[in-house]
């Protein structure tokens, strides 16, 4: 009976002992320093957490990691060492230096400051096309590389300001109202009004006046001129030229013959064969001489032949003409007066020669 009574009062000191312990609380685990290990963490916030390569300070959620990655609201970092690739829109509120970037297009209303020069690249050896574009208006403008010939080519027009020029190789060479004075040969089509022109050289002007500075000739009409002023048309040309005992000539160099004029009119008229006509009124302010390479100034008209008076022929001789043509009223004077002979002869009847009869005796 003894022993049925002590397994009660153990049972009973048992059943004490385990309400007393489920009454008091439960003591916090110890885990001492690299205790930890292995997989003992499920779930749970970890707060304060603290590692040789990882402090965690934050207060609310800022990190999140899933399977398809890491999402963060804020990233502070100063070295990105390997190859980023980003996917999507990229904002930049502060500023972004590069040692060399690469894009397909940039779209921007930003200022751009730079301190080394915009490069392009050659591709395939080329860098045709390469330079500026403007678009999203009508047409797309251009300032651009071109080759064959190799040059700058823009779509628009290039101006600048009224008190700045063009240069080459640093000498101004077009500016608001002149060219430059390197500027030594042009081919002008058309030009406004010139004033104080010096051309030095050959000059054509609308294929039909001709300058050769070689012979130092002036052609109108006429690229090969026969004078030193020539001009021609058709098969006539009038010139101007020197002769060989230092005078002038002018006249037709064509068998043509040449006319002088006012008022439209003819005044002088020389045939091809050098006959002239005057026309009008004539005036010898001076001596005349026919057919005389000298004569004296006691005369007024001197000629080596006979003349004509209204319809008379007057000439001189020693004797009446034996041959010839003469009409009634001729008259032969005597070139060798004596006394008691004739003053000359006159024809008193038309023939060949005609009938003479002497006149004015001369006294003895």
């Amino acid at each position: 009976m003894s022993n049925i009574h002590d397994i009660r009062n153990g049972l009973k000191a048992l059943s004490d002992a385990i309400d007393a312990l489920q009454s008091n609380p439960v003591p916090k685990p110890e885990i001492l320093d690299r205790e930890l290990s292995g997989n003992k963490i499920n779930g749970g916030v970890i707060t304060n957490f603290q590692s040789a390569g990882i402090l965690d300070e934050a207060r609310e959620t800022v990190l999140t990691v899933t399977s398809q990655g890491i999402a963060v609201k804020n990233i502070n970092v100063e070295n990105i060492n390997n190859p980023v690739t980003v996917k999507g829109a990229l904002t930049v509120e502060g500023e972004i230096t590069a040692n060399r970037l690469h894009v397909e297009e940039i779209s921007a209303d930003v200022r751009n400051e730079r301190s080394t020069p915009l490069e392009f690249r050659a591709e395939n050896n080329s860098l045709g096309g390469k330079g500026l574009i403007w678009t999203g208006v009508d047409y797309t403008k251009q300032f651009v590389y071109k080759h064959a010939p190799d040059r700058l080519w823009s779509s628009e027009d290039i101006d600048v300001d009224r008190e700045k020029c063009f240069r080459i190789d640093a000498l101004p060479v077009l500016n608001l109202t002149s060219l430059g004075d390197s500027v030594t040969q042009s081919n002008l089509q058309s030009v406004g009004t010139l004033e104080s022109l010096n051309v030095d050289g050959s000059v054509t002007i609308d294929n039909f006046v001709y300058y050769d500075a070689n012979s130092q000739r002036l052609g109108v009409g006429t690229d090969e001129p026969n004078g030193m002023v020539s001009i021609k048309s058709y098969d006539h040309e009038f010139t101007i030229d020197e002769t060989e005992n230092k005078q002038f000539k002018v006249g037709t160099y064509t068998t043509t013959g040449l006319k002088i004029v006012t008022d439209d009119t003819d005044r002088i008229t020389i045939n091809a064969s050098g006959d002239i006509e005057l026309k009008n009124k004539v005036t010898v302010r001076g001596k005349l001489g026919v057919n005389v390479n000298n004569f004296s100034d006691d005369v007024d008209i001197t000629t080596s032949g006979p003349i004509r008076i209204q319809g008379k022929k007057f000439e001189a001789g020693t004797n009446p003409p034996d041959s010839g043509s003469y009409i009634q009223g001729d008259i032969i004077w005597n070139t060798n007066p004596i006394p008691t002979g004739y003053v000359g002869w006159i024809c008193v009847r038309s023939g060949n020669p005609g009938e003479w009869k002497p006149f004015g005796q001369i006294q003895n």
